[in-house]
Formats: C-alpha cells, structure tokens, sequence
C-alpha cells in the first residue's frame, strides 16, 4: 500500500506542477502578446498622426530609435520607403503582404507570423496616411513553446522539490494510517478501538464473522481428525492411505509391520514404507481404479492386501490399503485341506480291505478253514474304521463348540484316572508294559468326557509307543493349587523336528510303526483341544530312545 501512494502521489504531485506550468506559461504569453499588440497599434497610431500632420520628413532613423518597434513606410504601389531595421533599396516590394493589403482597402490591417525556426512570433500592424501611403509597425517576442522552454529548468527543480518533499509527507503521513492497522487484534476484531477508522468496521465484522467460522471448522477437523486416530491408531490391521505421489497417513499397526517410523513414510514415496513389489502393485492397481487383493508376506506371516481407489469429484486422488493378517486363516486353511486328504486317505483304506476281503469271500476263493481269518480281517478294519469315525467326530465337535456350550462339572481327576488305567490294562498287557498310577485327589470343574479322552489317549500312546517290558507311569498332583496330570513312558520316544507337530491331526513319527499298532492319528489333536477347552498347557520333553513325558497343567 506504501508503494502504492507513493507512486500515485509522486504522479500527481509532476502531473500537477507540468499542468501548472503549462496553464500558467499560456496565460502569461498571451498577456504579453495583447500587450505587445496594444504597443504596436498605439505606435502606429502615433506615428500616422504625426506623418499625416508633418509630412514623411518628419520620419527619420533619430524618430524611429526612439522606438523598439521595427517601422516600415510604404508607398502606394507596394515600394519600401523606409524600413528602421534594413535599408528600403534591397527590400522586396510589400503590396501583397496581407497587413499592406488589408490597410490600403480598409484603412488598417494587421497579421501575427511565426518565423521559420518556430522561435519568434511577429505582429505587423500597418495604417493607411492621408497621403495614400502605408506606416506599418511590427514588434517581436518569442514564441510560446520557446516562452515554455525557457522557464523549463525552475519547473524541473520545482517538480524534484515538491516530489521530494511530498513523499515525505506521504511517507509520514502513510506511517500514521497503517501503524493502527497493523497493530489491529484479529484475533478479537470486534475488541478493536476503530474510532478513528470508521471505514473498517464492516471489514472488522465479516472478519469476526470468519473466525468464528474458522475456528467452527478447525474444531469440525479436529473431532475428525481425533476420531479417524482413534480408530485407524487402535486397529490391529495396517491402514496406509496415499494420494496419486505420497503416504498421508499410515497407522500404527502397518508402521510395527514394516518398521517403519510415520516421519519416514508421510509425504514419500510408497516405497519407503516397503520395497515390496506386491505391495507396489497394489497401489498402482488401485490408482488405476481398481480394487484388488493381493497376499503378501512379512516376517514369515501372511498377509492379504486389499486396496481399494478414493474418488473425488469422479477422478480418482489416491488410493487405501488395508493390511490384514491372515496367518492363522491361511493355515487352518490349509489344515483343513491336509485333512480332508487325511480323512480320505485314512477312511479309503480300511474301506478298501474291508472290500478286497469281502471280494474274495463272495467269488469263492477263500477255502471254509480260512474264513474265520478272513472275517476277523473284516471285523478288526470296520472296528479301525469305527474308531476313526468316532474321533473325527469327536475332534469336530471339539473344533465347533463355544467354552460354554459342552456341559461342565465338577470332576475327580483321581478317580478319572483310575479308570483310564482299568480300561487300558488288557492294552498294556498285550503290549508287555507295566502301566503304574500315582498321585493325589484332586477336582476341576470341566468336560469329564473330554477329560476322560485326554488322560486316555496320552496313556494310549505311552503304551503302544512303547518297548515291550517298558513302563508307563501315570502320575495326579497338585502345583500351587492346579492340578497336573504327567505320563512318561519309556518308549521309543520322538525327535526334536516333530515335537511341535505331534499334535497335527494325522501326523505320526514312524509311520511303519504306527500303522503295525493301529491308531487313527487324532489322538493328540482331541488333547490339544481339549487342553484348549479347559486352559490348560501342555509340555512335551522325549529323547528318540529313552522315552517321553508328556504334563498336562491345568
């Protein structure tokens, strides 16, 4: 604004004083030249009263140097007599000249001319004598642009002075308006002291009225802002959200995921936060419009992208990628894939000697003596095969019933082993291992039938895993107010690689071995699930040789 006044008052203050100069050099050449004509006329005048009286002997050089006017006698044919300035033989004859023209039909005449260098302005007036004759008179100044050029100089040292010193008035001046201004709350426009600037009171009010807009909204995007935190900041999943160049927001749990820090990613490229070529075209798949889903994996996890275009106003101004973690569903996925192929493996072949066997009996082939063998084959697979049914469907029922759903009760864990060693002592005796029990009473609040299948199926396994006239001991106490159920046996024992797999469904450690003793490899699953079912922990220690013990820590 500073700049401004003074470029317009610098403007005004030369367009003003050119003006002046201007209007003022006119008026005073004009005054001047009135009053040099109103000289020559009255000359004129004189000389032409006295030339009618005396004669034109009266006119001569000492008369007319009286004079500053130029004087001129013309004779009635046009013929210079006598001229004060030049001599009257060389001059040219004057009867077409308009002033000579005009005096010798009217009496008197006149004309102004300007000379050819544009510098003199010349005025002739001339009176017809008594005689004929023709007194002319003519009196020079200068012209107006040369009146103006003259005074020229003072009105450019006038323009720098009062340039010079209106600028310091404005630059005064203008400190004293803006100082206000610039000290003005607008913050609080409305606490303002305006009195000497009335002016800005509405320009005060729609401010007022605009803050308390601004600050509406900044609220508005706060609670927003604060809400979009507390959301994207506390989900488990990644959330990274970018325009069509950079990040403009990654929470959290994508940050932990690609360690990675959000001063890092925000407002960069999309690879700072992962080089990952999976997650690179997702990104540039949904900048194209599309949504899509990919996995990708970090870390020995999984993880399925699913990135999806923002769209504003139809265009598409960046893209969200949300991170989920699907280890755990892709591999119950593939569980069950594997048991599927497990159930179908185990259920065909029990089916396929049962048939093989029924086969041969029903074309005759088997001699009388060998069908008692032949029938017991059949019995000894449909009873395989019932006792597979049996523990899948045992397992799925453990794999689909809630905590709350089975029925609870208090149980007496002694007395539940009791009866798991009863029912497995022809087992063990078939298998010459001595299956001994120990301990103490103790009660839990469970599933007993659960329970019952977990001691079973460990103690099962002691046993059959086991070296004939090895042992099996079964042992109940109670740490710290929890009762524990431990079982060593001394055993064949397993392999370190195949510790954390026993309890996959299916899954044997010799498989010659276990298909010699039978068993439908669900056993240890029901017990992993059934320590689920009840909180329980369970530890395994084995040595391949030596034999294994399995805790159950309730």
């Amino acid at each position: 604004m500073r700049k401004r006044i003074f470029r317009n008052t610098a403007l005004l203050v030369v367009i003003s004083i050119v003006l002046t100069f201007l209007a003022m050099g006119l008026v005073m050449y004009n005054r001047t030249y009135e009053q040099m004509r109103d000289n020559v006329e009255n000359e004129c005048e004189y000389l032409k009263a006295s030339l009618d009286e005396s004669g034109t002997e009266f006119l001569t050089a000492n008369i007319v140097r009286i004079s500053g006017s130029r004087v001129t006698l013309i004779d009635t044919d046009g013929t210079v007599l006598f001229d004060s300035a030049e001599s009257a033989e060389n001059m040219e004859n004057h009867l077409e000249r308009p002033e000579v023209q005009e005096a010798l039909n009217d009496g008197a005449g006149s004309e102004g001319r300007l000379s050819e260098t544009l510098s003199e302005q010349t005025y002739y007036y001339a009176l017809r004598l008594d005689n004929g004759m023709v007194i002319r008179v003519a009196n020079t100044m200068d012209s107006v642009w040369r009146t103006l050029l003259s005074g020229l100089g003072i009105a450019i040292v006038l323009i720098v002075v009062l340039v010079v010193l209106a600028l310091i008035v404005v630059r005064f001046t203008t400190n004293r308006i803006v100082e206000p201004i610039n000290h003005l709350d607008l913050e609080h426009p409305l606490e303002n002291d305006n009195a000497a600037y009335e002016e800005i009171s509405p320009l005060l009010g729609r401010i007022h009225h605009q803050n308390q807009q601004i600050a509406s909204q900044v609220l508005q995007l706060k609670q927003n802002q604060e809400e979009y935190l507390a959301i994207t900041e506390n989900m488990m999943d990644g959330l990274i959200v970018t325009n069509r160049s950079v990040v403009l927001a990654i929470n959290r749990s994508a940050q932990k995921l690609f360690d990675v820090t959000m001063e890092e990613c925000v407002n960069h490229d999309i690879v700072t936060v992962s080089r990952n070529e999976v997650l690179k075209e997702a990104l540039q798949e949904a900048l194209k419009g599309n949504s899509n889903e990919k996995l990708l994996e970090v870390g020995g996890r999984i993880y399925q992208l699913m990135a999806n275009p923002v769209r504003v106003s139809d265009e598409i101004s960046g893209a969200v990628i949300l991170v989920l973690d699907v280890t755990e569903k892709q591999e119950a996925e593939k569980m069950r894939r594997e048991f599927s192929a497990n159930v179908s493996h185990e259920l065909k072949t029990p089916l396929m000697s049962i048939s093989g066997y029924a086969e041969i009996i029903e074309n005759g082939m088997v001699r009388p003596e060998d069908i008692q063998n032949f029938a017991g084959r059949i019995h000894a697979e449909a009873s395989r095969l019932s006792e597979l049914v049996e523990d899948i469907i045992r397992l799925s029922r453990l794999d689909e019933a809630e905590s709350d759903e089975l029925p609870r009760e208090e149980t007496d864990l002694y007395a539940l082993c009791q009866e798991v060693v009863k029912h497995l002592a022809m087992s063990a005796s078939e298998h010459h291992v001595k299956l001994e029990f120990t301990g103490n009473h103790a009660e839990i609040v469970g599933v007993r039938q659960v329970l019952y299948e977990m001691v079973y199926n460990v103690c099962d396994n002691a046993i059959k895993y086991n070296k004939q006239g090895g042992k099996a001991e079964l042992n109940l106490d109670v740490i710290n107010g929890s009762p524990r159920i431990t079982v060593k046996d001394t055993g064949i024992g397993i392999a370190r690689e195949d510790l954390d797999r026993i309890f996959e469904r299916f899954y044997r450690v010799d498989k010659s071995h276990s298909s010699a003793i039978g068993g439908t490899g669900l056993g240890l699953s029901i017990v992993k699930h059934g320590a689920i079912l009840h909180n329980a922990k369970i530890k395994v220690e084995s040595e391949p040789g030596k034999g294994t013990t399995v805790e159950i820590q309730f």
